[in-house]
């Protein structure tokens, strides 16, 4: 059965015989998320937590250029206070909290850039299929000047250590697929996106013919030895960025197609 739901024209949502698909539709901004995009992908996590027809979820980017490039940095130019730092990575905390804890198995379809919020997301999920124009990582040091929250944090160690998770932000680099895969931020890496739709389906179409409970719980039983750090533990790292001229600077900066200036303040 298949079922529609066009939720807004920038996030689509779609049901088609047990596999859920939610697909970033920006390709005019390289996919960059929007609140109401991420409080939506959360709303649909909740409703496929509630219905058990529903087997898997893909999550993919529409066009070839990127899965997903981050939260829309327009929205943070209305950041006045502390507080309005402290409720954003409080909004995306629970929002990538939902999704990590969706029942069903979630498959990150990934072409072209996946960076910052849509490295996060794609960390939250199960499984990740890249393309060879696939490119991930976190710039923010290049770009913004701001920090990742602590479950972010916590989830990218989860995946490749401590060590190389410095390694990325601290040279702010994108990593290329082949060397992606090699770090397990990705587990398979295809020649196109034609080649990953196809694999993301088939690949929803096998979890989704294993035993529902085995993989439940499987999942919620890794969930639980990763430890991830409360959002209260760096709430003095978020503010310590986020109230900075420097993430200013980097704001003006980058919305301006210009190199920022850093001054450690």
């Amino acid at each position: 059965m298949n079922l529609p739901v066009t939720t807004n024209e920038d996030l689509l949502y779609s049901v088609q015989d047990g596999i859920a698909r939610i697909t970033f539709n920006r390709p005019q901004a390289r996919n960059a998320m929007t609140f109401a995009m991420y409080d939506r992908m959360a709303e649909i996590c909740q409703e496929i937590n509630a219905d058990r027809s529903i087997k898997a979820l893909i999550l993919t980017g529409a066009g070839d250029k990127a899965f997903a490039s981050g939260t829309d940095i327009s929205q943070f130019r209305a950041f006045k206070t502390a507080q309005d730092a402290l409720d954003y990575e409080a909004r995306i905390d629970r929002v990538l909290g939902t999704l990590e804890q969706c029942r069903v198995p979630v498959i990150a379809a990934i072409a072209g850039a996946c960076t910052g919020g849509g490295a996060g997301i794609a960390a939250c999920c199960d499984l990740r299929i890249g393309t060879e124009t696939t490119r991930m990582g976190f710039p923010i040091a290049r770009t913004l000047g701001n920090c990742l929250s602590m479950s972010n944090i916590s989830r990218v160690v989860a995946l490749v250590g401590p060590a190389r998770t410095k390694d990325l932000i601290f040279r702010a680099r994108l990593v290329e697929a082949q060397e992606a895969l090699a770090l397990g931020l990705l587990n398979e890496v295809v020649p196109d996106v034609e080649m990953l739709q196809r694999r993301a389906d088939e690949t929803a179409k096998l979890v989704a013919s294993h035993a529902p409970l085995t993989l439940e719980a499987t999942k919620e039983a890794v969930r639980r030895i990763r430890r991830t750090l409360s959002r209260e533990e760096g709430e003095d790292l978020i503010l310590k960025a986020y109230m900075s001229e420097d993430f200013r600077e980097g704001m003006d900066a980058f919305l301006n197609k210009r190199a920022p200036v850093w001054k450690g303040k």
